[in-house]
């Protein structure tokens, strides 16, 4: 792995290269702010850094995202009353209210969770990620519903879901287990954007490789992919 840095605006901006057998420059924003660039070996590192100074101002922009949301998504929450989820796309509301019977359920804009103890910021928790991981399944599995027929007539057998908590990308695919893992945070997105992603990682199974042919069947199956692509670049901010 090389490190470099590039000069923008008076700002030095650090990155890594990955050399690998890839047609196109591919950037990245880790969550703990740190760039990656994978680039075939033959592309020379002049072009890079030309690459990454172009893309300069959406790095800078992602780079200030992580800064303000890493307290709340990355850091140990309270769990109170107040905080904030984004679920599906939109922000919700926690309220915490003690009860006898445990619960956790969404209305109106509020994730109301439900405990025997207030205080109990471990039992919180555990009954928060635990729901989350729940939804995240059936969304995952409702959305390769849709979205495998599309790949079905091109003889890709419907894979196999496995959710994992990842740090630098929303998906990867296992082309000899027949597996797709999604990152459980890709929960937070909108299902168009969940529906894409799985849409990618299904066409791994077909194209191994990012190459034009891989770009264009994607184009085919879903023409505003680079739309939907832009909502998780800008707005949930995880490179694929």
């Amino acid at each position: 792995m090389e490190k470099h840095s590039i000069a923008y605006q008076g700002k030095d901006i650090e990155f890594e290269v990955l050399r690998k057998n890839v047609k196109n420059i591919n950037l990245r924003i880790r969550p703990d702010m740190s760039i990656m660039v994978s680039a075939n070996p033959k592309v020379p590192l002049e072009f890079i850094k030309d690459f990454v100074k172009q893309k300069s101002p959406w790095i800078l922009k992602g780079i200030k995202y992580f800064k303000e949301v890493q307290p709340e998504q990355y850091n140990d929450r309270e769990y109170v009353s107040g905080e904030t989820f984004k679920y599906l796309g939109r922000q919700y509301r926690l309220k915490v209210e003690e009860v006898e019977q445990e619960s956790i359920k969404y209305q109106r804009g509020f994730i109301i969770l439900q405990v025997q103890d207030k205080t109990n910021f471990k039992r919180k928790k555990q009954l928060v990620q635990k729901w989350f991981r729940e939804k995240a399944a059936v969304n995952f599995h409702e959305s390769l519903d849709r979205v495998y027929p599309l790949l079905e007539k091109y003889g890709v057998k419907k894979p196999e879901i496995k959710i994992r908590d990842m740090k630098s990308r929303w998906g990867s695919c296992n082309r000899s287990k027949g597996i797709i893992t999604l990152n459980l945070k890709l929960i937070n997105a909108p299902k168009c954007c969940i529906d894409y992603v799985i849409l990618h990682e299904l066409i791994h199974f077909k194209y191994r490789n990012h190459n034009s042919d891989f770009y264009n069947f994607l184009t085919s199956l879903m023409p505003d992919w680079k739309q939907r692509k832009e909502i998780l670049d800008e707005e949930v901010v995880r490179g694929l």
